[in-house]
């Protein structure tokens, strides 16, 4: 089984939430001895300024935004209950040689879930940091023999309005559709999450498959995943389409290039009372911005 409850994970998969400041104190003393890059799942992956101490899951299932579920902060973690996560089935098409449905334990195997630490940054200016759990994209996709004509990738939400309360308003066109360049889905850093705090990821936070793209605003990260595409042109995604002017297709954090209706070069963390500086790529630069080498940042925002 690859989604595991939080008791069949070892100790070496899970940290439990008490130990988490902890383990940011070990890391620390074993980065000034050197072997920090072998304590963490990708090296170098996280931020500069280390600061990952996570975010409390109360506030984590608490302050969400998915507006499946209801519009406002509060309102996903109230409607969330109808969602019935289980069972669940994930459908590859486009351009790949081994298009298919799949439920949701054939589609992951034979990956077991991994612990990362992300930041979590939102286009309202506000930032979390997530200990997710999930599997790197890298490790599912090429599962499905992408085509050559495979030059993006088109993941869709759930459709359901009786589990979904929010898709009963035209607050969007629904399904909730995002994509990614190709690229961009193979990154490293790029992960299917399936839980958070060593726990099944709840409802509100896109029970049971959500995407997690740290270097970008919130809104790329997809939930409730029931479709995934290989699409030949860029995706008409749902906020760019929406408002094209305040929520670009890449949607890279970058605090040099202001939401038309606030400045996206301060934020602030979930339980901190002052702000700190936005990073670009939101702490992950120097793993990702080689991607972009070449671009405008501000037209392709």
């Amino acid at each position: 089984m690859l989604i595991k409850k939080p008791a069949d994970l070892p100790p070496s998969e899970i940290t439990p939430p008490e130990l988490y400041v902890r383990r940011r104190e070990f890391l620390k003393s074993a980065a000034a001895l050197g072997v920090g890059a072998l304590l963490s799942p990708l090296g170098s992956a996280r931020p500069a300024d280390e600061e990952l101490k996570p975010t409390p899951y109360k506030d984590i299932t608490s302050y969400n935004n998915f507006v499946e579920l209801g519009s406002g902060k509060a309102a996903p973690a109230l409607y969330g209950g109808n969602l019935r996560a289980k069972p669940w089935t994930v459908t590859v098409e486009g351009h790949c040689e081994k298009p298919g449905q799949f439920g949701l334990e054939d589609f992951l195997k034979p990956h077991a879930a991994q612990e990362r630490i992300y930041r979590l940054r939102c286009v309202e200016t506000w930032s979390m940091v997530v200990p997710w759990l999930g599997v790197p994209l890298n490790q599912i996709l090429p599962r499905f023999n992408p085509t050559s004509n495979a030059k993006y990738v088109e993941f869709t939400t759930l459709l359901d309005p009786a589990r979904m309360p929010g898709q009963k308003t035209r607050l969007l066109e629904w399904p909730y559709v995002e994509g990614l360049r190709m690229d961009e889905a193979l990154h490293p850093l790029t992960l299917l999450a399936t839980g958070l705090y060593g726990k099944e990821l709840p409802d509100q936070n896109g029970a049971p498959l959500r995407l997690v793209v740290p270097w970008k605003y919130g809104f790329k990260s997809i939930k409730s995943i029931v479709k995934i595409r290989f699409v030949d042109r860029q995706p008409q995604t749902t906020w760019n389409r929406e408002g094209p002017d305040e929520y670009g297709f890449y949607a890279n954090v970058n605090p040099a290039v202001d939401h038309p209706r606030w400045s996206q070069k301060r934020e602030r963390r979930i339980g901190d009372f002052f702000k700190r500086d936005t990073l670009p790529f939101n702490g992950y630069a120097d793993q990702v911005a080689g991607l972009y080498a070449g671009m405008d940042l501000r037209k392709h925002f």
